[in-house]
């Protein structure tokens, strides 16, 4: 079969972004820490010469989820190569949070560092963003996932429903069993988005496919992601689709356990945020990745951050990305989807952006 690749393209003049978290602790910046910890970048490394500062605040996933915070960190990062910025103060940097308890006390760490663009990462960040923002109305700040309205805030928003429905388009053609499952994080608008896409896709290519939810209340669990995948799988789910963050990676244990003990075992998995296609990876000629949903969190936060960086820093706007501008994708499948199903994907993905067909943000 014919490999063909087809997914996000965004330039660094189009912003996107999503939903994940990270684990750590709380940092007293009152007194400059000397180490460098897990929990993010601290004051006392090697300082930059940029004119430009910027850092971030993930919420409970971790940075290194494999997927949506991991994606803005990359994004915060390239922003420092670009320009030459070194981590840690004046340059570019990280925080991490082990509860919504340290959202805020991240964010005001990271003000008295002096950071000139400061990301909250999250739609569970929202409060905490309004409540710093509004104490700090010199500062700018930037939200993914959710809307804070205030001058100081740039809110940087996703049409996921519209990737997740693309989503669905394979999985309800790939299938095999006509069973297909969606595993979430936190039951909410962000994660309501992919859950009500991928059902909206999956039932216009099938309308019989039986389409199993389960959400599992956390992004930062693996083992819940790896406990509702065996149950989709061993209930004949051949294919699950997760917005789950680190939980998430309990679907790939999953399902790669049971395609390492049978080689013959149709078993796949659909990442989401970014292209998760190593996390599939069973052996050397193996991988159950299908494709992934792609955000373009990394591009948004090199985007933004360049905007404020010239001056041009979108306070008070809300910023929304779909399909039309290439905000929202899939991953190239590497070979693992056919043709004819990347012909489909390809239509209704033309007559989304055309506004042609319009998914819903909420699950019938």
């Amino acid at each position: 079969m014919k490999k063909r690749k087809f997914g996000l393209l965004i330039s660094s003049v189009v912003a996107t972004g999503a939903i994940l978290g990270a684990c750590g602790a709380e940092e007293d910046t009152s007194k400059p820490d000397t180490s460098k910890t897990d929990e993010g970048t601290t004051a006392t490394e090697e300082t930059a010469t940029g004119d430009f500062s910027v850092a971030m605040v993930t919420d409970v996933g971790g940075v290194d989820d494999k997927s949506f915070n991991q994606s803005a960190w990359e994004g915060i990062q390239q922003f420092g190569k670009d320009n030459s910025l070194a981590e840690g103060d004046g340059g570019y940097a990280y925080l991490q949070s082990a509860s919504d308890a340290d959202y805020n006390t991240n964010l005001y760490n990271l003000l008295r560092r002096d950071f000139d663009l400061v990301f909250g990462v999250g739609f569970m960040m929202g409060d905490a963003m309004g409540e710093i923002a509004g104490e700090n109305p010199d500062n700018q700040f930037a939200l993914i996932d959710s809307v804070v309205d205030a001058p100081n805030v740039a809110s940087i928003m996703f049409k996921e429903q519209e990737g997740a429905f693309l989503a669905g388009v394979v999985a309800a053609s790939m299938s095999e069993s006509g069973k297909i499952g969606f595993v979430g994080g936190v039951n909410i608008p962000v994660i309501n988005r992919f859950h009500a896409g991928f059902v909206e896709g999956a039932k216009a290519v099938n309308p019989d496919i039986e389409v199993q939810v389960n959400y599992t209340e956390a992004f930062d669990d693996a083992s819940k992601g790896k406990i509702a995948a065996n149950a989709m799988y061993s209930s004949g789910v051949d294919i699950i689709f997760h917005a789950a963050g680190a939980t998430g990676n309990g679907v790939f244990s999953e399902a790669k356990e049971r395609k390492a003990k049978d080689a013959n075992a149709n078993v796949w998995v659909i990442g989401v945020d970014a292209d998760q296609y190593a996390e599939g990876q069973v052996d050397a000629a193996t991988n159950i990745t299908l494709t992934s949903m792609l955000k373009g969190v990394n591009n948004a936060v090199v985007d933004i951050s360049t905007r404020a960086k010239n001056g041009e820093f979108p306070g008070g706007e809300t910023i929304t990305y779909g399909l039309a501008e290439d905000g929202v994708g899939l991953a190239d499948s590497r070979g693992a989807i056919p043709q004819e199903v990347l012909d489909l994907v390809e239509d209704y993905k033309a007559k989304i952006a055309a506004g042609e067909i319009v998914v819903p943000e909420a699950a019938k």
